[in-house]
């Protein structure tokens, strides 16, 4: 059966729902979702972004954690150069043990200046900085005292995972392939080109390269009508590509969203896929059942009446069909 993700970022543009209603419905569909057998709740991280792009993912996961039992609970993806890697590691412990071991790490560098003036840092010591704060996570973790930067330091209590909740690295350079494979438990690139090269570091350096994943969709929605969905999607989704290209730019950083001019241009990118019950059951089956769906029911702003609409309808008309699947291929 595919793997299902329930993507939330609770941005909260002024024209969408309020923030206080997402934060809210975010809690109501983890717990559904870990109840129809999705395998994570994927959170985000950002700071100072008008439309209020969730800051407090370490947070926010305790939330969904508490209202979850199996899903993982997946921070996608923790910016640790603006952090102090001794906190974090005190946050992620407690979280992996309020979930039962859950949480996993996927580190990216950042690429924001505001952001980087907002706590201080400097970005062109991004590469060091998750050098060191990935060796400081992982001797943390170790409940035992060590030295940080000529203090001694000690994380009590250790994580449920062992050795540690899964660390994975993100970036979109070939440096962070490299580094992946050196220091990361995986690699997520933000072109598919780069895990060639992060695989290749692998096996140069006598190591197995962590699978990549197989993308069915990374924002899929589910309707009877496709067109009437995504008339009502259009809006939100045009705000969260726009908001995307307009921090490449302001970062200096590339990615999959553009400043679309239209919503039938972001449409016809596929960046947000609107297919009906059958269509998504083919595109499971197509792809096999190593896929991994992404679902993003408050994607900016979204009304969460909407949002249920779509998972609703994945819930009666096309999770049982790729149960039957499973089964008869097992």
């Amino acid at each position: 059966m595919a793997n299902l993700t329930l993507r939330l970022d609770l941005r909260a543009p002024g024209f969408g729902t309020p923030k206080e209603s997402l934060y809210a419905a975010g809690l109501e569909m983890a717990e559904w979702a870990d109840r129809q057998g999705f395998a994570e709740c994927m959170l985000s991280e950002h700071h100072g972004s008008e439309d209020g792009y969730l800051p407090s993912p370490l947070l926010y996961g305790a939330a969904v954690a508490a209202r979850s039992r199996r899903m993982r609970v997946q921070v996608s993806a923790l910016v640790l150069p603006l952090h102090d890697p001794l906190r974090i590691a005190e946050d992620v412990a407690v979280l992996d043990n309020l979930s039962g071991g859950r949480v996993e790490l996927v580190i990216a560098g950042g690429f924001l200046p505001s952001e980087f003036e907002m706590f201080g840092r400097s970005r062109g010591e991004r590469g060091a900085l998750i050098e060191e704060g990935i060796e400081t996570l992982k001797r943390a973790w170790t409940g035992e005292p060590f030295d940080y930067r000529g203090r001694r330091a000690r994380v009590r209590p250790t994580p449920v995972q062992r050795p540690h909740p899964p660390l994975l690295l993100g970036g979109s350079t070939k440096a962070s392939a490299r580094r992946a494979a050196r220091i990361a438990d995986g690699y997520v690139p933000a072109v598919p080109e780069l895990y060639v090269l992060y695989a290749a570091e692998c096996e140069r350096l006598g190591k197995p390269a962590a699978p990549p994943r197989t993308v069915g969709s990374f924002s899929l929605f589910v309707a009877e009508d496709p067109d009437a969905l995504w008339t009502k999607i259009a809006p939100h989704a045009l705000h969260e590509s726009r908001s995307y290209a307009r921090w490449y730019v302001e970062g200096a950083a590339s990615g999959p969203y553009q400043d679309f001019e239209s919503a039938d241009a972001l449409r016809a990118s596929q960046l947000y896929q609107v297919l009906t019950p059958d269509e998504c059951v083919g595109l499971a089956e197509q792809m096999g059942p190593e896929v991994w769906l992404y679902l993003h029911p408050l994607v900016g702003g979204l009304d969460p009446a909407v949002g249920w609409e779509s998972l609703e309808l994945l819930a009666s008309k096309v999770l049982p069909r790729l149960e039957t699947q499973s089964e008869a291929g097992s």
